[in-house]
């Protein structure tokens, strides 16, 4: 099982010093992947008392593409795994064009998650439909595949219409493309269209009917549910430090082919308090 981190963007701050420091720190742990979530924007609260998203506007993130091509420079060996870009709210062929860029930029080190999201400010903001956003993520997966193979493309879609353009250069290869989900909705697009799926829960019997269905969706479109990733989180802030191990063990035999390590919500009051975590989270899972 491929153990990563989740970059703590909501904790870390804004040096670029301790960003560069975090990372290169994550990868002489022996950690194989960074993942990174993604929101363009926030919330006000001053006129939403009544708000109940986990972010609002006070909350920073550093956006996924630009954070990983600064990344891609100074790291050797990570891969960088947006996880996951709200796809809907952004221009499909933009978003193509810039996953294309940091392929060819950090060597092929990508793998491209990809979700509907649950901010509706957000989507307003960025001119974006929200009511439509799963039905339209769909065409966009097949949009991105069909931008990131061929060098001229013809499309006609619902959403989308392109007459014979491309991107260049294309990504060195095939971008995988990993899908967020939880709603059975959603796991049922994962299994019929993505390379993975994120989990993100506890490795219960939810979380192993939430497998079954993923892996039956996918066996249901004539694919084969053993080629397809899962990648599990474990948040250090949620599991005690003792039972570590035993969550990645857990979901290792659910068949996760990937874990996430997460320091944010744990109470960490410096970058080098979060590369202190990783670093016994490392040992604890057994991380080269």
């Amino acid at each position: 099982m491929q153990v990563g981190v989740v970059f703590p963007q909501t904790e870390i701050g804004s040096d670029p010093g301790a960003i560069r420091e975090y990372a290169q720190a994550a990868e002489a742990l022996g950690y194989r992947h960074i993942l990174a979530y993604d929101h363009v924007l926030g919330a006000g609260l001053a006129n939403r008392p009544d708000w109940r998203g986990p972010y609002n506007s006070a909350t920073p993130f550093h956006e996924p593409f630009v954070l990983f091509a600064f990344l891609a420079g100074l790291t050797r060996a990570l891969e960088f795994v947006p996880g996951v870009i709200i796809l809907p709210q952004r221009q499909t062929a933009l978003v193509a064009k810039q996953a294309a860029a940091l392929s060819v930029l950090s060597g092929g080190r990508l793998r491209l998650g990809v979700g509907i999201g649950w901010n509706p400010v957000e989507y307003q903001a960025l001119g974006e439909s929200f009511s439509n956003r799963g039905a339209r993520l769909e065409e966009q997966i097949d949009v991105l595949r069909a931008l990131w193979a061929e060098p001229v493309v013809r499309f006609a879609g619902r959403w989308h219409t392109i007459d014979d353009a491309g991107i260049n250069p294309l990504p060195p290869r095939p971008i995988p493309l990993w899908i967020g989900a939880s709603a059975d909705a959603a796991l049922d697009r994962a299994g019929r269209l993505g390379d993975g799926w994120f989990p993100q829960r506890a490795p219960d019997d939810q979380a192993r009917a939430m497998v079954a269905r993923f892996r039956a969706a996918a066996a249901a479109a004539g694919r084969d549910p053993a080629a397809l990733g899962i990648e599990a989180r474990l948040s250090i802030g949620q599991v005690p430090e003792a039972g570590w191990a035993g969550f990645a063990e857990s979901w290792r035999a659910l068949g996760a082919t990937h874990i996430s390590v997460n320091t944010m919500g744990a109470g960490l009051k410096s970058p080098q308090a979060h590369i202190d975590a990783i670093g016994r989270a490392a040992a604890a899972l057994g991380v080269r």
